[in-house]
C-alpha cells in the first residue's frame, strides 16, 4: 500500500480520521455466551482508507449496518447435565407458574401469558432480551435493579403473589432458563424485539365504548364475554384480563400504553398487527378500566396511591369510569 500524503498523516495523528475505521461488535458474530459489546480497531483490507481532509473539517460518521435479529437456541440445545435440569425446570415454571411455584403465585396467570412462546417470541417482551439488559435503572422502583429483582417484581405485581427470596430454586431455575435463551446475545444493549412495539398515538381520544366493541368482536371468543378467561380440565387456557384472578393494579400491563403495545403486536393470538392503532388503544383502555387486585404499594388512600404510583393519563387507577371509582381492589391482596 502506498504511503499516505503528508496531510493524511497529519490528520491521522491529530485524531481526525473518520470513525469508519472502527468495526463495532454488533457487526461480529455473537460468542457462545452473552458478552459485552466492544469496539474493534481492526480494519478489513477491503475497507475504505482514511481520506485526507482539511484541518477542522467535519468528517461524516460511518454508516452502520442493522444488527441481525437474535434467535434464541432451540430446546434441543439444552444440555443433558445438572445445568440443563435447571433450564428445563425454569421453562416449566415459566409456562405453568401457578403449578410449579404455587407459594409465590396469587392468581391464574403464567409468565407465558404475557411473554409468548415460552419467552422466545420477539416483540412479546422476550426473556432473552430482558436478561442481557440488566442490571438497569427502573423508574418504577427508582433504583438500579438486577435481573433477579426484575423477576421478583413480576411475582409481586403480574402474578399478584410474593417475591421468591434471592437464591430460591424458583429464581435460580428461571434465571438459568433466561441465561440459556440469551446464549450468544450481546450484553448491555436493547436488542431488536425487546419489549412490545409501541403503537402510534390514536387519531381520536381513547374511548371505553369503542373499546368494548373491539373486545366483543376480537377478544371475547377466547377471554370470555366477562373477561375471565377460559379453563379446560382445571388448567387455564386463556387468562383472565381483569377481576380477582388477573394481574394487580401495580403490574405493567395495567398501564394502557403497555397493554396497547402488547395487544396490537400479539393479539388476537397468532393474528398480531391486525388491529388498528385506534382499536388497540381503545380496547386496552377498556381492559384496564375494570377492577382488579389492589396495588401492593397501596397506602390506605386511593388518591394518595394514584399520586405516588399511577399519576399518568395512561393509568385508570383512582379514576371514575361509568360511575365506579377504580382502585378499590378485588380478590386477595398480598403484601410483598
Amino acid at each position: 500500500m502506498k504511503n499516505p500524503s503528508l496531510i493524511s498523516a497529519l490528520v491521522w495523528v491529530l485524531g481526525l480520521a473518520p470513525a469508519a475505521a472502527l468495526l463495532v461488535a454488533c457487526d461480529q458474530r455473537p460468542t457462545a455466551e452473552p458478552v459485552a459489546q466492544a469496539a474493534s480497531a481492526s480494519v478489513p483490507a477491503s475497507a475504505p482508507q482514511p481520506m485526507a481532509v482539511a484541518s477542522g473539517a467535519a468528517v461524516p460518521p460511518p454508516a452502520s449496518a442493522a444488527a441481525p435479529a437474535f434467535v434464541p437456541p432451540p430446546d434441543s440445545a439444552i444440555p443433558d447435565n445438572e445445568f440443563g435440569k435447571q433450564v428445563k425446570l425454569g421453562q416449566r415454571i415459566f409456562n405453568n407458574t401457578g403449578q410449579e411455584a404455587p407459594k409465590f403465585v396469587g392468581n391464574s396467570l403464567t409468565c407465558a401469558n404475557c411473554h409468548l412462546d415460552a419467552g422466545r417470541l420477539a416483540d412479546s417482551a422476550p426473556l432473552w432480551a430482558a436478561y442481557v439488559a440488566y442490571p438497569a435503572y427502573r423508574r418504577k422502583t427508582g433504583q438500579v435493579n438486577t435481573f433477579t429483582e426484575r423477576l421478583q417484581g413480576c411475582f409481586v405485581y403480574s402474578m399478584n403473589g410474593k417475591a421468591p427470596p434471592a437464591g430460591d430454586n424458583v429464581l435460580v431455575a428461571l434465571e438459568s432458563y433466561a441465561f440459556f435463551l440469551a446464549k450468544g446475545a450481546p450484553v448491555g444493549t436493547s436488542l431488536p424485539g425487546r419489549g412490545y412495539p409501541a403503537p402510534d398515538d390514536p387519531p381520536l381520544a381513547m374511548d371505553f365504548a369503542r373499546g368494548e366493541l373491539v373486545f366483543q368482536k376480537k377478544c371475547a371468543l377466547c377471554h370470555g364475554a366477562d373477561g375471565q378467561g377460559q379453563s379446560s380440565h382445571g388448567a387455564v387456557v386463556f387468562p383472565p384480563l381483569w377481576g380477582p384472578q388477573s394481574f394487580n393494579w401495580g403490574a405493567g400491563m395495567g398501564v394502557i400504553k403497555n397493554a396497547a403495545a402488547f395487544i396490537q403486536g400479539n393479539m388476537p393470538l397468532s393474528q398480531g398487527n391486525t388491529l388498528t392503532d385506534q382499536e388497540a388503544w381503545d380496547v386496552a383502555m377498556f381492559m384496564d378500566s375494570h377492577e382488579r387486585p389492589q396495588d401492593p404499594r397501596f397506602t390506605g388512600s386511593i388518591a394518595e396511591t394514584r399520586q405516588k404510583h399511577h399519576d399518568s393519563p395512561d393509568d385508570m387507577y383512582g379514576l371514575t369510569v361509568n360511575g365506579q371509582l377504580l382502585g378499590k381492589g378485588v380478590g386477595p391482596t398480598v403484601k410483598p
